[in-house]
């Protein structure tokens, strides 16, 4: 990473900072993209360039992405199910142990916002994709079944989420994966 992407980085990483503190504090209505910008020391303008509604600036991460990498590092072994459960844990891993605020935060305001679980919908789906095509770079013909444990693990990984915030972060995130997956699947991913 360039110098460029890093500052333009920590600049979207300050602004989204700002404003899950603002929205915790006063509000996800009440608090204005003016708000944010002021208190992130950016234009309004430099706010939408970096995150395109105000929705984004609770949902957006770079977790699509990481899932297609860390999906490729990982040994093509097992079921679908597991190859994608084994993704999932080290991506929530990685989450809880360097993001563990951050992420608690977005999930306390996706879960208690009505505006943001409608579009959460919309980073799920963007997320089965990132599975469903790192998984059919080389074998278009598992499309289907990709699509159907992609959907199935995100299943899991909610319900592990839930239960995390609703614990207020305390328990081990990867523990409560493990045992949803392992509820649903009948072993561990």
């Amino acid at each position: 990473m360039n110098l460029r992407d890093r500052q333009r980085a920590d600049t979207r990483q300050r602004i989204q900072r700002q404003a899950l503190r603002l929205f915790t504090d006063r509000g996800y209505d009440a608090t204005t993209v003016n708000d944010v910008a002021d208190a992130a020391g950016v234009s309004a303008m430099t706010v939408y360039r970096n995150f395109p509604t105000k929705e984004d600036l609770v949902l957006y991460d770079d977790f699509d992405q990481l899932t297609a990498t860390t999906l490729t590092e990982l040994p093509a072994t097992g079921s679908l199910t597991d190859r994608i459960g084994r993704t999932v844990l080290t991506i929530l891993d990685l989450a809880a142990t360097n993001e563990h605020d951050l992420l608690l935060a977005r999930l306390r305001l996706m879960i208690s916002t009505p505006a943001l679980q409608a579009r959460h919908l919309d980073s799920q789906f963007r997320l089965q994709e990132a599975f469903v095509s790192a998984i059919c770079a080389d074998d278009p013909t598992l499309e289907y079944g990709a699509r159907a444990a992609a959907s199935a693990v995100l299943g899991v990984t909610h319900t592990a989420l839930l239960r995390w915030a609703a614990d207020d972060g305390e328990p081990d995130l990867a523990d409560l994966f493990q045992e949803a997956f392992s509820a649903t699947f009948g072993h561990s991913a």
